[in-house]
């Protein structure tokens, strides 16, 4: 059974927007932090955004300044706004939760395709 339901994905012309949802148990999701990873064709999968239980986020690579991710602790919910999107934005998006005081994300989601087309 995976743990985190990721929603959302779907087709966009360069430019667009996107936005992305994963909803987790509140076990996991009340202690972790939660991120956003993709995996592009043919590539590594790497992390794009993570957010902390205390509303401490981190962007990694080329989305600085044009994706937000935010977490709504009432619905277990973390969100990925996906702004001026590219077409090497184009991937498998993948939610995860990382436990406290531990490098490994434990838990992800089965993935959301995000394409861009230009």
């Amino acid at each position: 059974q995976v743990p985190l339901a990721e929603s959302g994905g779907g087709l966009v012309q360069a430019g667009g927007s996107l936005t992305l949802s994963c909803t987790a148990p509140a076990s996991i999701f009340s202690i972790c932090t939660m991120g956003w990873h993709r995996q592009a064709p043919g590539k590594e999968r790497e992390l794009v955004a993570s957010v902390t239980i205390h509303g401490i986020t981190n962007y990694f690579g080329s989305v600085e300044g044009r994706f937000s991710i935010s977490r709504d602790d009432a619905e277990n919910t973390v969100y990925l706004q996906m702004n001026s999107l590219r077409p090497e934005d184009t991937a498998v998006y993948y939610c995860a939760a990382r436990p406290p005081l531990l490098s490994n994300w434990g838990a992800w989601g089965q993935g959301t395709q995000v394409t861009v087309s230009s």
